[in-house]
Order: C-alpha cells, then sequence, then structure tokens
C-alpha cells in the first residue's frame, strides 16, 4: 500500500527526520505551506530530502514556493493544485502531518 505524505509545517520548528521515518520505497511526499523551507540550499532539512530513495517522489506545492521566493531543486517536482488533487489519487492513502 502506498501513502502520499502531506507536510505543511517548517522543518525547522519540527523534526523533519520524524516524519520522513515512515517512508515506504514507493510512497510520495508533498512539501506545502512552510514545509517548503526544507528547499532552502545548503540547508538540512534539504540535505535529508537528498538522500531518501530515488523511489519516493518528493514534491512541493507551486503556490507556497512562489510565496517564500524559493526554488524546487531537482529532485523535487513542482505542482499547482490541480496537479495537487491529481497527485493524491496515485497513493493509495493520504497521510497528512500537521
Amino acid at each position: 500500500m502506498t501513502t502520499l505524505h502531506l507536510l505543511s509545517q517548517s522543518p525547522f520548528t519540527s523534526p523533519l527526520d520524524s516524519t520522513l521515518r515512515p517512508l515506504g520505497v514507493r510512497d510520495g511526499l508533498l512539501l506545502c505551506g512552510d514545509a517548503c523551507h526544507a528547499l532552502q540550499p545548503g540547508s538540512a532539512p534539504l540535505e535529508l530530502l537528498e538522500h531518501l530513495p530515488a523511489s519516493v517522489a518528493v514534491h512541493a506545492l507551486e503556490e507556497d514556493l512562489q510565496a517564500r521566493n524559493l526554488t524546487a531543486p531537482e529532485r523535487v517536482q513542482v505542482v499547482d493544485y490541480p496537479g495537487f488533487v491529481e497527485l493524491c489519487t496515485r497513493y493509495d492513502k493520504v497521510n497528512g502531518w500537521l
């Protein structure tokens, strides 16, 4: 069973490694809201994301990246809101980390 993990909290106020630990090899991760700060160049959270298995799909919500003046590294697929909805249908379940 695959899961899309939705993360919205800043990785600087909530430990990212505890959120990443339950990810399965076929799961996906969507960064939205303040979780997009994990993509700051040179940051420890970005290093954690870069060490995820290649089979784990990492996504970020375009609007939230723009609001924070961030760009996604090559590993991260940027999605808009319709893409977010479509992404939720690709996985068996969706888990929101608040």
